[in-house]
């Protein structure tokens, strides 16, 4: 007998899909037009985070000092990012208990969570030593590791996202 994976919190999930503003979400030009600027910001937010990647990587920018590059491009990944959640709740809002239970939207949330305790550690932990690497061209093996890190996990959302749509 083939039973339907138990999903927690069935019942929430279908409340939120039967709101009306996931509703009109789901049926109307709301849904490619909240998808595209989801798309955007994404594209946004992995595009900062991958240039401060690459510099801690000691392969791009090598005369800018990491802290400078990360001060300035992370000023574009926070809106970015909140740009990608909103959208992308307003998309997950319309069919929640199908997004919840797809495995790759799953490993799509693992991975955001293991990227933000990575963005995390090296903020508070790699970060207070940048006055001795700053310049460095090739940053100290926390500061590549953090980076290389975080190359694999944002790829991995990509990538994730993308396989959301095709494993229904």
């Amino acid at each position: 007998m083939n039973e339907e994976p138990s999903v927690p919190f069935t019942a929430f999930w279908t409340w939120l899909e039967t709101l009306p503003l996931a509703e009109h979400i789901g049926f109307t030009w709301w849904f490619p037009f909240l998808e595209s600027l989801h798309v955007l910001g994404v594209g946004l937010v992995v595009g900062s985070i991958l240039m401060v990647d690459l510099r801690l990587l000691g392969r791009t920018a090598l005369s800018v000092p990491a802290s400078r590059m990360r001060r300035e491009l992370v000023r574009w990944t926070w809106p970015a990012f909140a740009l990608a959640v909103i959208t992308g709740t307003g998309l997950f809002m319309t069919r929640a208990g199908t997004y919840i239970a797809n495995p790759a939207f799953q490993f799509k949330l693992l991975c955001l969570l293991l990227a933000g305790i990575n963005m995390a550690w090296f903020q508070f932990r790699t970060l207070r030593s940048v006055g001795n690497w700053d310049t460095a061209a090739v940053p100290p093996p926390a500061a590549r590791a953090a980076g290389l890190a975080s190359l694999a996990l944002w790829t991995s959302v990509i990538f994730a996202g993308r396989w959301v749509g095709h494993i229904i």
